[in-house]
C-alpha cells in the first residue's frame, strides 16, 4: 500500500509538470510560474493530491533546489565573478542594506520590537537564487546588463546569509525564555544548542561555518585530488 501511494504521488507530480509547464510557456509565463500553478492546483488548497500540507514532497523539493544551485555553480566562471566584484558589493550591499532598513523601520512603526523587526527585515531582504536565475535563463537575459546586475545582487544575498545566520540567535536572546516555556508546555523537544545564550548560539553557528570552509579547503580538496 505504501508503494502504491508513492507511485500515485509520483504520477501526480509528473503529470502536473508535463501539463502545466508547456501551458505556462505557451502563454509566455515561464516554467517557474508553471510549476507554482501546478503546485497550487494539486496542493492542500487545490485538489489535495499530495498529502497533508505538502509534507510528502518537501524533501524532494529541497533536493531539487540543491541540484539546481549545483548546476548553476558548475556554470559560474571565476573571471565573471571577479569582473562583477564591484556590482556584487555595491548593488548587492545597497539592496540588502536598504531593504533591511526599510522593512525594520516599517515593522517598528507598527509596534514590533527592534529584534523582531530586524529579523523580518533580514529575511525579506533575500530572494530565491534558483528561481530568479532559472527565469533569467529562460528569458535569455543573463548576458544583458540587467541580468548581470540581478546576478550580482543574488550573489551578495547568498553571501549575506552567513552573517545573518550568526546574527539571528543574538536577536532571539530576549525570547529564549518564552520559547523554552512554550516548548515545555506543549511537550516540544529542544536541542542542545537552545541551552546556550544568544551569543553562544551565534558563536556555534560561526564556528560550524568556519569548520565547513576550512574542511573544504584543507580536507575535501586534497581528498578529491588524491581520488582523481
Amino acid at each position: 500500500m505504501q508503494g502504491e501511494g508513492f507511485f500515485f504521488q509520483a504520477v501526480v507530480y509528473l503529470s502536473a509538470a508535463v501539463i502545466s509547464v508547456p501551458v505556462a510557456k505557451r502563454f509566455g509565463l515561464g516554467s517557474v510560474l508553471g510549476y507554482l500553478i501546478a503546485g497550487f492546483v494539486i496542493g492542500p488548497f487545490g485538489f489535495q493530491l499530495i498529502g497533508e500540507e505538502g509534507q510528502d514532497v518537501m524533501h524532494f523539493a529541497e533536493f531539487g533546489v540543491v541540484m539546481m544551485l549545483f548546476l548553476i555553480g558548475l556554470e559560474l566562471r571565476p573571471s565573471l565573478l571577479w569582473r562583477l566584484r564591484g556590482p556584487i558589493l555595491g548593488m548587492g550591499g545597497l539592496q540588502v542594506g536598504l531593504t533591511i532598513a526599510a522593512i525594520t523601520s516599517v515593522g517598528m512603526f507598527f509596534g514590533l520590537s527592534l529584534q523582531t523587526a530586524l529579523a523580518v527585515g533580514m529575511t525579506l531582504s533575500l530572494s530565491s537564487t534558483a528561481i530568479v536565475l532559472q527565469t533569467l535563463n529562460e528569458k535569455g537575459l543573463m548576458k544583458t546588463d540587467a541580468g548581470q546586475s540581478a546576478f550580482s545582487v543574488l550573489l551578495f544575498q547568498d553571501i549575506a546569509v552567513i552573517p545573518m545566520l550568526a546574527i539571528m540567535p543574538i536577536l532571539a536572546v530576549k525570547g529564549v525564555g518564552v520559547v523554552k516555556d512554550a516548548g515545555a508546555s506543549h511537550g516540544g523537544n529542544t536541542t542542545w544548542v537552545e541551552g546556550f545564550s544568544g551569543w553562544g548560539q551565534a558563536l556555534i553557528v560561526v564556528g560550524v561555518i568556519a569548520f565547513i570552509i576550512i574542511a573544504g579547503l584543507f580536507l575535501i580538496r586534497p581528498f578529491f585530488r588524491y581520488v582523481a
